[in-house]
């Protein structure tokens, strides 16, 4: 079941923000690895870079969807927010 403002959670979440950037990479590396591989010898630190990069964007969406943001969350007084 979806939140209620489900919609204002993808445009000002910093989680969801975070999580599309690192689904940028993950699409990303495989496409830019086959052009390098046809033009010049894959880099290892290339791969090791664009995972570490993921893998910190990742991280950092999960540290940001437990904090509070006021923007998606609104002023909840200590009460839980309400389900549509």
């Amino acid at each position: 079941m979806l939140v209620s403002n489900w919609r204002a959670i993808l445009k000002r979440a910093w989680s969801v923000r975070l999580n599309a950037l690192a689904l940028i990479i993950i699409v990303g590396e495989p496409v830019y690895l086959f052009f390098a591989s046809t033009w010049v010898a894959k880099n290892i630190y290339v791969q090791l870079g664009m995972s570490l990069v993921t893998g910190l964007l990742t991280a950092a969406a999960i540290v940001a969807r437990i904090f509070f943001q006021q923007k998606v969350s609104g002023d909840l007084n200590g009460k839980p927010p309400t389900e549509g």
